[in-house]
């Protein structure tokens, strides 16, 4: 397995292997083509995928807040999971975090997703259940 960046270029096999993962998709907002060039252009460093024969098995989009990093979409395909391809972009991707100075890693994880609680705290993390979440979206799609 390799992990290296993602470009603009490997899009369609995102989108695939986000849906094959079960992820939430939003091609018509922030999952959108343009809206992912953006963020390649700006930070090309944070879209991190794992190959396999160059074949995309694996992704996580990397960003942070200068306080705090975060790790989203993480998505493995199906066919290749339980063999270290979710905690080696966890770990590339907190790598790519401590070269900006982030310190404070961070995932918000669905609460139905228990393999995920579980890789995160193999991982180290600690899951905290005294936050509450919030958000205000001006559509479905961002």
């Amino acid at each position: 397995m390799e992990i290296r960046r993602l470009t603009i270029d490997n899009y369609e096999k995102m989108a695939e292997l986000w849906s094959k993962a079960r992820l939430p998709f939003r091609p018509k907002g922030r999952d959108s083509r343009e809206a992912m060039a953006a963020e390649m252009k700006a930070n090309p460093e944070f879209f991190l995928g794992a190959f396999e024969d160059d074949r995309l098995v694996g992704l996580v989009v990397v960003s942070c807040d200068l306080r705090k990093g975060w790790l989203n979409r993480l998505a493995v395909d199906p066919d290749h999971r339980h063999r270290g391809v979710a905690k080696n972009l966890i770990a590339e991707a907190e790598e790519t975090l401590r070269k900006r100075g982030i310190r404070i890693f961070c995932a918000l994880i669905e609460e139905y997703n228990d393999a995920s609680k579980e890789l995160f705290k193999r991982c180290g993390y600690v899951e905290h259940r005294d936050i509450i979440y919030s958000s205000k979206r001006e559509s479905d799609e961002v």
